[in-house]
């Protein structure tokens, strides 16, 4: 009876032994062979650590030195000029890139020369070269699929060129006859319709020889056309009577006109927040503003030490870079009152044109100087490829580059910048200036009665009135 008994209870114990055993969840262990293995013979064999926070008390001491370490690297290997495209005989004074292109741009010089450059061969010059207009090339601008682009000029023509045109053919497919010069051109962004400023504002049609509309408010020359990405009718427009004006060119009309304070030399759209605008100002400054709320700027960015004539914005909306009469570059995040970086060379002269490339990756610069340059957006990038162990390394070390930035050392060496002595001084001169001046504000309002000199914020000083 016993023997009986203990085989019952072997087979109950095996039953549920193959019930167990039913029931069990195998996983097969995955691995990353790059995490294992050498991508190079010259590095070490890679091993395995464990992260658990005990086995680790100094990781923050640690993460703080391998973040000020990142951020002085950053620093000693920022090396952001590529290289410098010359052939023009003037100075370079517009610049337009192809949308359907990475590597195409043209420039047009003070001579009334056009030149068409493929960035993936620089040593061999420009690739198409024309005598176009017999004044300043005042504006350049491509279609939006890249097929031909428009130059407007001193010498009252507008001119339709192919972008695909081999360097023998040196003719226009189309000329526009004005009767005032023209400041500037830009082309829409859907249609076959580009416009012009100088005396009035334009809408023109490529395949017509006279324009389809005129617009005009005020007396004022027209310095700047900018069509809006998102909304394709609406227009902007900068005035010599230091006014803003908006356009919606499908119903013929004017929407807002703003008056500020000094005259703005260039104006950018927002790529990706279409709403958004920035002006280029004379009084070294630049202001972004919301379109559908113009009497106050979004965002006053100072910097440059003299009147800012040029700037573009990066594809991603995120970044813009500026281009001024003090010969620099200034590269800025949008909503940020400081600008993160500087570009300056010590040949380089005043600068009247700037772009930013299609893919984000570089920044194309014209100057007095007769070149154009290039420029890397991030200062210390690098063109060659890069392994995937050397790709996760840099973006570990931005990542504790910006989970460290508002501590003290990592801040003033990320802000650190080398300036040109001329530079420096200009920007203590007007820092001196502008403390005269709110000095001399804050007196007369301690010695007025009150609210008879009311405190103004600076986003508003600029804006003298806004008419609909």
């Amino acid at each position: 009876a016993a023997s009986t008994a203990s085989r019952e209870a072997g087979r109950v114990s095996l039953a549920r032994k193959s019930a167990c055993v039913a029931r069990m969840k195998v996983k097969a262990i995955s691995r990353d062979r790059r995490d294992f293995t050498r991508a190079r013979a010259s590095e070490i064999v890679p091993v395995q650590r464990s992260m658990a926070p005990e086995l680790h008390p100094f990781e923050k001491a640690r993460e703080y030195k391998r973040a000020v370490n990142a951020v002085k690297l950053d620093r000693h290997f920022a090396k952001p000029f590529v290289g410098a495209l010359s052939g023009h005989f003037d100075g370079v004074q517009s610049m337009a890139k192809n949308p359907s292109s990475l590597s195409m741009i043209v420039s047009g010089a003070c001579d009334g020369e056009i030149r068409r450059w493929c960035l993936t061969e620089q040593r061999q010059g420009a690739r198409w070269t024309a005598q176009a207009h017999s004044g300043f090339v005042r504006g350049l601008a491509f279609s939006r699929n890249g097929h031909h682009f428009v130059s407007a000029s001193d010498d009252k023509t507008v001119k339709l060129w192919s972008a695909s045109a081999p360097a023998s053919s040196t003719e226009p497919l189309a000329t526009y006859l004005g009767r005032y010069p023209f400041t500037g051109v830009d082309h829409h962004w859907k249609d076959h319709l580009f416009a012009t400023s100088g005396a009035t504002v334009q809408l023109w049609d490529t395949s017509r020889s006279e324009a389809l509309q005129s617009f005009e408010w005020g007396a004022d020359t027209v310095t700047a056309v900018r069509f809006n990405p998102a909304q394709h009718s609406l227009l902007c427009c900068l005035s010599a009577d230091r006014g803003v004006t908006l356009y919606d060119v499908s119903s013929g009309s004017a929407l807002q006109k703003m008056t500020m304070q000094t005259r703005a030399n260039a104006c950018c759209w927002n790529p990706m927040e279409p709403m958004h605008l920035t002006l280029a100002s004379e009084d070294h400054d630049l202001y972004t503003f919301d379109m559908r709320r113009l009497s106050q700027a979004i965002c006053v960015h100072s910097g440059h030490v003299s009147a800012v004539l040029d700037l573009d914005y990066s594809p991603t909306g995120t970044q813009f870079v500026s281009a001024s009469y003090d010969k620099t570059l200034r590269l800025w995040n949008v909503g940020e009152q400081s600008c993160y970086n500087v570009y300056h060379t010590k040949r380089m002269q005043r600068l009247s044109c700037v772009q930013w490339s299609m893919d984000a990756a570089y920044l194309l610069s014209g100057s007095d100087d007769t070149n154009v340059r290039l420029w890397r957006a991030v200062a210390n990038e690098r063109g060659a490829p890069q392994l995937g162990r050397e790709q996760r390394k840099r973006e570990y070390a931005a990542a504790l580059v910006e989970k460290h930035q508002h501590l003290p050392e990592v801040r003033r060496i990320k802000a650190h910048t080398h300036l040109p002595k001329r530079v420096l001084k200009a920007a203590l001169v007007k820092k001196t200036v502008r403390g005269t001046q709110q000095k001399r504000e804050k007196n007369r309002r301690a010695h007025s009665a009150p609210g008879a000199v009311p405190k103004v914020q600076r986003k508003k000083k600029q804006v003298w009135s806004v008419q609909e």
